[in-house]
């Protein structure tokens, strides 16, 4: 791929941006739909904690694959193909009748993300060879997924209550289509097509284990406990518990025999990364488990409609943009002590939402304690991949940043099946009178016990991060 000039380098940026961007919207903006999507499909609680976790499920499970496709394959038609299959399945939910067909096309829009999100990061490390530019415009892809967060809260809002010739929920998957389909056009017309290197194989079956085990672990724990855990449940989690350690071995053994394993296991014999990856597996367990309950808790336990509860989240939106941008000039100079600040207002985020946000309550006060914690979440987690990515070689760099977007994605997955599973346990105790307040405390404490553990992680790395 021949270097394009600086005005086509920044347009070119715009186009492989539409992909962080749309996969962020769908996880944010289904938080506040989550409600009118149960009543439109008729779903029960898990098989809705399902239509987030599966599509973080399809992603985690194939972002190595993904990235290596583009390697393959030629990065420009793998993001065309990824789009095209992206928006498609977005089309399938939003044409969806039953629980069941939309969890399906959530896994499938999971998946297309996999493959899309990859090459947008890969184009970005092409596009711009100074080091000043690349740093630039990895800092827009950051801002993309601050304002991706934005939108999808929002809009999700808005669309839910626009009733058109169909229903609201149905929107928020639609509006994928006109994104998606000039996306293509500007993807087909201007982007270069990159070197392929067919010197390197897929893993198609460490692939397939990875995601069957990782399957086999988030659906049971999202679906069997409403059910009773029947034996398939029982089954599912015991064949999860064969495969991922087998997944493991695997890996070893291909390395072993320099046959491209999926991930490379000599990562893990770094210190740094594994306190590292610990850090992000339960802080992106809290994180996404609290978006969505605090999500349930203002529509139902305070009663908001889906538009006002979006605006809720719009000062967290913009307080996580602000501390991001400081934390990433502070870290510099005060190392993890920046992290350990964010971690402290994140704490008293929660432990002041526990004693105060009880119904009746002023309508600022949730705004304002949502959006403390959106400032110390700022400084926490934009930096987390430095942290881990800090004491990796360069030539363990792209396999180093798949393994922690894989961890990333089913570390959110576990955290809306752990934690949001206790949450809507709770809640249906009493289902004549639930008690959402409750509910969500108890949720709350689930969160700062992972902040503590996270807080210990960090602690235990270096100063200087």
């Amino acid at each position: 791929m021949n270097n394009p000039g600086i005005t086509s380098r920044w347009f070119s940026l715009v186009i492989v941006l539409t992909a962080p961007l749309l996969y962020v919207v769908d996880i944010f903006i289904i938080n506040m739909a989550l409600s009118d999507i149960q009543k439109g499909v008729h779903a029960t609680n898990g098989e809705v904690q399902l239509v987030i976790a599966g599509y973080l499920l399809g992603s985690a499970s194939f972002l190595m694959t993904g990235g290596r496709a583009g390697d393959y394959l030629g990065r420009k038609k793998v993001f065309f193909w990824a789009m095209f299959f992206f928006t498609l399945s977005s089309c399938l939910c939003g044409l969806s009748n039953t629980a069941a067909q939309l969890n399906v096309a959530r896994f499938l829009q999971g998946v297309s993300s996999s493959f899309m999100v990859p090459q947008a990061i890969a184009f970005i490390q092409i596009l711009f060879t100074d080091q000043k530019e690349r740093a630039k415009a990895i800092g827009w892809y950051g801002i993309t997924l601050s304002i991706a967060a934005i939108i999808g809260q929002i809009s999700g809002g808005y669309l839910v209550n626009t009733h058109l010739a169909i229903q609201g929920w149905r929107l928020i998957f639609f509006i994928n289509l006109p994104i998606g389909t000039l996306s293509l056009w500007a993807i087909w017309r201007f982007l270069e097509e990159t070197e392929r290197k067919t010197d390197q194989k897929f893993d198609y079956s460490g692939a397939l284990t990875l995601a069957a085990g990782l399957a086999c672990l988030i659906i049971p724990l999202t679906q069997g406990r409403e059910a009773g855990w029947p034996a398939w449940s029982i089954s599912l989690l015991a064949m999860a518990a064969i495969l991922i350690p087998f997944f493991i071995h695997d890996q070893k053994k291909k390395l072993s025999r320099n046959q491209y394993p999926l991930i490379d296991i000599r990562l893990f014999r770094i210190r740094e990364f594994d306190i590292g990856l610990l850090a992000v597996l339960f802080h992106f367990m809290m994180h996404t488990a609290y978006l969505l309950m605090a999500a349930v808790y203002l529509q139902k336990g305070l009663h908001l409609n889906a538009m006002h509860c979006g605006f809720y989240f719009l000062l967290h939106a913009v307080l996580f943009m602000v501390a991001s941008a400081m934390g990433s000039r502070l870290i510099i100079q005060y190392g993890k002590r920046v992290l350990q600040v964010g971690l402290f207002i994140i704490l008293i985020s929660f432990s002041l939402q526990i004693f105060l946000l009880a119904p009746p309550l002023n309508a600022f006060l949730p705004i304002f304690l949502i959006g403390i914690y959106g400032l110390g979440n700022g400084l926490v987690l934009p930096s987390l991949l430095t942290t881990v990515l800090k004491s990796i070689d360069l030539k363990f760099a792209g396999t180093a940043a798949g393994t922690f977007s894989t961890f990333q994605q089913t570390a959110s997955a576990l955290g809306i099946s752990l934690i949001g599973g206790m949450f809507f346990y709770l809640i249906g105790q009493n289902p004549v009178h639930p008690d959402y307040f409750k509910a969500f405390d108890y949720g709350l404490m689930a969160n700062i016990t992972c902040l503590g553990i996270v807080a210990v992680m960090i602690y235990l790395l270096p100063q200087k991060l």
